[in-house]
């Protein structure tokens, strides 16, 4: 596989990661479908990267993934004038098909039985909610949230 060329002056730029993932499969999926939508970053937070066979396409050959001790130590490092922008159900929440994605922006979930820690709920500038009453597996949760910045910023 070729690295490909970006243009990063009009389009902007995303990345995607999990905070406190359960499982590498999650992870590993969410990566895969991030690779066909085009992320420019990926990430983990309190885990530590190893590859996994649910990553058919090998994301991390084509994609920068980077590991993260901890939310602080993820926030330290976030792209300058980067939206953080968490997927969780909460008050603050906007659903999605509200939401007008930002040129640059950062996507962050949570496990599904504990969702984004309340650090990462503070640092985020928005905070958007998929339709439904439950929580979805998180791979499939991030990979609705990518599809909706497709279709809403082509």
């Amino acid at each position: 596989m070729s690295i490909r060329k970006r243009n990063f002056n009009n389009k902007g730029f995303f990345g995607i990661g999990i905070e406190r993932g359960k499982t590498e499969f999650n992870y590993w999926s969410l990566f895969r479908t991030a690779q066909v939508f085009n992320a420019d970053m990926l990430f983990v937070i309190g885990e530590q990267y190893k590859r996994h066979p649910a990553d058919t396409m090998n994301s991390f050959n084509d994609i920068p993934t980077f590991n993260y001790e901890n939310f602080e130590d993820f926030n330290s490092h976030r792209p300058y004038d980067c939206r953080l922008v968490g997927v969780e159900m909460c008050e603050k929440s906007i659903p999605i098909k509200e939401y007008q994605h930002h040129k640059k922006a950062i996507y962050i979930l949570g496990a599904e039985d504990n969702g984004l820690s309340s650090q990462a709920q503070k640092a985020c500038s928005d905070i958007i909610q998929l339709p439904g009453e439950f929580s979805l597996n998180v791979a499939v949760a991030g990979s609705i949230v990518l599809f909706d910045r497709l279709n809403k910023t082509q």
